[in-house]
Formats: C-alpha cells, sequence, structure tokens
C-alpha cells in the first residue's frame, strides 16, 4: 500500500494543470517549451528535473506529465505538441526499429540518430541506466537456481510473467525473450508499468516472473532478484531527452546536457527511494538534487 500511495502521489504531483487529461491543450505558445513525462513516476521525476533547470535558466516551460507508453507519447513529440521528453536510448531504438542489432550505448545513440525522422534528435545520453529486467522472488531464484534469464528456459513453461501490456508485443519483452532466450512462458499477465501492481504480484506469487526498471526501491526492499542479461535482450538503456529539433534553441539543448552529465543510475536509485519509501513530492526531490548538483 505504501508502494501505490508514492507512485499516486508521484503521477498527480507530476500530473500539470489540466485535470486527468495530460494531453490536454496545445502544444505551447512559440515561447514556452512543453516537457512531457510517461506514466510511470521516474519519467515524471525526471521530467521535472529538466523543467526546473529550464526555469532556473529563466526559460518558460509548460509540463505534461503522466501520459501513457512510448506508443501513445511518441507521436505527441513527433508532432510538436511536446518538445522535450525524457527517454531511454535503448527502448527508444527498439520502438522505432525493432529488428536493430546495436546493443551499447554508443551503438545506439548512433543507430539513433540515423534512424530517428528529421523533426525530432536525442541530445547526449547520461550516465544513468534505468534498464527493463525479469525479476523474480529469492524463493524462485533459490528453488530453480536462477542468476540469469538463460536459467528460465526448462521452467518458463510452468510460469506466468507479468508487465505492462505493451511488454507482450515488444522486442525488449516477450518476442526477444522468446527468439533469442527461447522463452515460452505460460501465461502472461497484463499489469502497470513496473509499478505497484506488478511488485505487489510478483510478491504474492501471483506472478512468478515481472517485468520491473533496475533502478526501482522495490527490488532490494522485497528481496528480489534481477536476473542477469548476458545476451543484451534488453541493451542500454541510458536516460537522455528526446527533442522537437526546431523549438528546442541552444540554451535549452546547454541545460539539458548540463543535467545529463551529472545524472547517474545510483543518483536515480536515491531520488526513486525517496519518492516510494518517503513519500516526498518529485518536485522536492527534483529540486534538491538539482541544488547538490549546482544546477539550479
Amino acid at each position: 500500500m505504501a508502494l501505490l500511495a508514492a507512485a499516486a502521489l508521484a503521477l498527480t504531483a507530476c500530473g500539470g494543470d489540466d485535470g486527468d487529461d495530460p494531453l490536454a491543450g496545445g502544444g505551447g505558445d512559440g515561447k514556452t517549451l512543453v516537457i512531457g513525462g510517461a506514466d510511470f513516476p521516474e519519467s515524471g521525476l525526471i521530467g521535472e528535473i529538466y523543467a526546473q533547470a529550464l526555469e532556473a535558466k529563466k526559460i518558460k516551460v509548460e509540463r505534461k506529465f503522466g501520459i501513457g507508453s512510448r506508443e501513445v507519447y511518441y507521436n505527441q513529440v513527433k508532432n510538436g505538441s511536446i518538445q522535450i521528453f525524457p527517454e531511454y536510448n535503448g527502448a527508444l531504438l527498439a520502438f522505432i526499429d525493432k529488428d536493430n542489432p546495436a546493443s551499447t550505448t554508443e551503438q545506439v545513440d548512433a543507430a539513433l540518430k540515423q534512424k530517428l525522422p528529421a523533426e525530432l534528435e536525442v541530445l547526449t545520453a547520461s550516465k544513468a541506466e534505468d534498464k527493463d529486467a525479469l525479476v523474480v522472488t529469492k524463493a524462485t531464484a533459490d528453488k530453480y537456481k536462477l542468476t540469469s534469464i538463460a536459467d528460465l528456459a526448462p521452467v518458463a513453461k510452468d510460469m506466468v510473467v507479468g508487465g505492462p501490456p505493451e511488454f507482450k508485443e515488444r522486442k525488449q519483452g516477450l518476442v526477444g525473450l522468446e527468439s533469442v532466450y527461447g522463452l515460452k512462458f505460460k501465461e502472461f499477465k497484463s499489469l502497470d508499468t513496473a509499478g505497484p501492481i506488478t511488485v505487489s504480484n510478483l510478491a504474492k506469487g501471483q506472478v512468478q516472473a515481472a517485468d520491473l526498471f533496475t533502478t526501482d526501491a522495490a527490488i532490494q526492499k522485497n528481496d528480489f532478484v534481477a536476473l542477469q542479461d548476458p545476451k543484451n535482450v534488453f541493451g542500454a538503456q541510458n536516460v537522455l531527452p528526446l527533442v522537437y529539433k526546431s523549438r528546442v534553441d541552444a540554451t535549452a539543448r546547454g541545460v539539458l546536457d548540463a543535467v545529463s552529465a551529472k545524472l547517474t543510475t545510483e543518483g536515480l536509485l536515491a531520488m526513486n527511494g525517496e519518492m516510494s519509501e518517503k513519500k516526498t513530492d518529485p518536485a522536492t526531490v527534483a529540486k534538491t538534487w538539482l541544488g547538490q548538483n549546482g544546477l539550479a
């Protein structure tokens, strides 16, 4: 319940001023930059960091957080309704070019520069990574001697795997797990996006494996085991801004690059823990981080 409340608080605090629809309203007034965020707390947090960093340089912003999955928000950036969006490079590449073999940060970033449409661009990638991970309970890991995704091959047929609806169709999801590791699960259960519902289902044994994010404090708190991915189904997942090129000028780019230069995986873990464990408002967490890193 604490995790559920924390996630709800995070999304509510990051939701903007347009009621229940984060996509309500226009695409800014030509001077205001619209910053988006997906439907999980970390995305809204990073969006808030971007927003406050830009505001510290007197750049007007509008927040549109709590939007759905990449299948929903990508087109909003592509058509210019949203000009800045916190992204994960590997997941973005898999979305626009599902068969691309790039796996390292450098390979993925180079491929994105080639594959993105002309109106879009990714800026400098941060060192911070938040990968999808296939996670099991410690009891399950001990029972089947699981340390790697590959170890699931003989037992997946007896397991229910849980994740967000799109996990079923993505290369960085069940499609890749089957084609690369040969995994065929007994059943897929549609849950939330690496959130409290997924955590609860895994902890209660309602699913035996689940898609969570590696910076999720719930993994350590619940003593879950994130299985290693030696064949890189999930690949590099560095945080970086996806921007609508014509609206993001050199000043704004400099601000966003400065954020990326300071953002680390350890920093994300700490901030996610602050939100989920202490229920701290994302705007407060963002403000503290920016102050600690000399960006506000």
